[in-house]
């Protein structure tokens, strides 16, 4: 019970954090869900920044725990033992990452990029490095269909990646940055949608006998 109920809360992490993206982007007046990067709406000076602190405080913790239950899940499986170390970490920079936030891009095109920025995309840099290795790792969960998908996964986010960095110049100058936040939370989301899957995966697995556990970690 207590290894489903930390699977459990990879699905939670994923529903609020796409659904506190949604409800902060209807908070801003003027800001545009299609247009505008995810990072906008918590950077600072932003009207959402202390709608979104505590929700993404809690998401890290979600994070951390469904690690956990990862762990608890991997019976011997060492891709998914690394998974769950992996998200473990990840969690723990998302628990800094808000630390790190972006100036509004109307102060970033006049002071220039900041040590607030630098930090942010190394810090975004990080994020997306951890997320494609707990994606390869976290595939051994199931079988071929749950791998393919793996991979698809990863395909489709490092295509959108690359095409949402073409954007980054004309967000620090204050241009029309079209189609940036579709291409941003085609990342997001993608991950999200695969975290819950990995959580269902895992959790309509039956528990397997001690003995089983011990033999398959020693081969």
């Amino acid at each position: 019970m207590v290894r489903k109920a930390l699977l459990v809360c990879g699905i939670l992490a994923a529903l609020i954090y796409v659904g506190s993206d949604i409800i902060a982007a209807m908070r801003w007046d003027g800001y545009s869900y299609a247009d505008q990067s995810v990072s906008e709406l918590r950077a600072i000076g932003a009207p959402t920044r202390a709608f979104l602190m505590p929700i993404l405080f809690l998401y890290a913790l979600l994070e951390i725990a469904f690690g956990a239950g990862v762990w608890m899940s991997a019976n011997g499986r060492r891709n998914l033992r690394i998974a769950a170390v992996l998200l473990v970490a990840l969690g723990v920079l998302d628990l800094a990452g808000p630390l790190f936030p972006m100036h509004l891009r109307e102060e970033i095109s006049q002071t220039g990029r900041t040590l607030n920025e630098t930090m942010h995309v190394t810090v975004t840099g990080l994020t997306v490095l951890l997320i494609l290795l707990i994606i390869a790792t976290g595939a051994a969960a199931d079988g071929r269909g749950f791998r393919i998908y793996s991979y698809a996964t990863i395909v489709v986010l490092l295509a959108a990646g690359a095409w949402a960095a073409m954007g980054a110049s004309q967000l620090e100058a204050n241009l029309p940055t079209p189609w940036m936040g579709v291409k941003e939370r085609i990342n997001i989301y993608g991950y999200m949608l695969w975290l819950a899957a990995l959580a269902l995966v895992l959790w309509r697995e039956p528990p397997r006998p001690l003995t089983r556990t011990l033999i398959s970690g020693n081969e």
